[in-house]
């Protein structure tokens, strides 16, 4: 007789059922105002939020202007932009949340300049042996994280910027299993 937890699908907070995602790029193009983006914004999903991040009109800049005025002239555009839009991102947001069952993050790019604003920070448990600690408490005690929460985002980070490629092949071979499982016979 198999343990409960050997095979099927384990429930708890990381895999509770949570309302699909499907048709939300829709939804969202037909519920945000069509001034905000110019085009349609970058949207991200995971089991907790969804993160709509989009690009905003660049200000005009006199003639001459450096780099530094034009980073402030961006960070001053994102800035305006998030406080001029916040009554109606939040009813947006709960609209989102009510329908899809995930918290909702908002971010708009300027140029080179971007900047998500208000998101979640969501713990992760994992254990991990001494050989894997001793990685994050190098991390800690050289001054590169403040605690291994931190060193253990960071090595995220990292991993990700240096396997960006295949993570994007590994999530489209996901999504061809998940179009096959649709496409064949009910569960038993």
């Amino acid at each position: 007789m198999r343990h409960p937890h050997e095979s099927g699908r384990r429930r708890g907070p990381a895999s509770e059922e949570r309302p699909a995602t499907e048709g939300l790029s829709g939804w969202l193009a037909g519920r945000l105002p069509g001034d905000w983006f110019e085009g349609a914004p970058t949207v991200t999903v995971d089991r907790e939020e969804i993160l709509v991040v989009g690009r905003v009109s660049a200000p005009e800049l006199p003639d001459g202007d450096d780099e530094v005025g034009r980073a402030a002239a961006e960070s001053g555009r994102i800035t305006r932009f998030r406080e001029e839009t916040r009554e109606e991102r939040m009813a947006i947001a709960r609209e989102a949340e009510h329908r899809f069952g995930r918290s909702v993050a908002w971010g708009a790019e300027v140029g080179e300049t971007a900047v998500v604003f208000t998101n979640l920070s969501v713990p992760v448990m994992t254990r991990l042996r001494q050989p894997e600690r001793l990685v994050l408490d190098t991390l800690v005690d050289s001054g590169v994280a403040r605690s291994r929460s931190d060193a253990l985002a960071w090595c995220v980070k990292l991993v990700a910027a240096n396997t960006e490629d295949w993570l994007g092949e590994l999530r489209a071979a996901m999504e061809a299993v998940e179009t096959v499982r649709q496409q064949g016979p009910p569960a038993a």
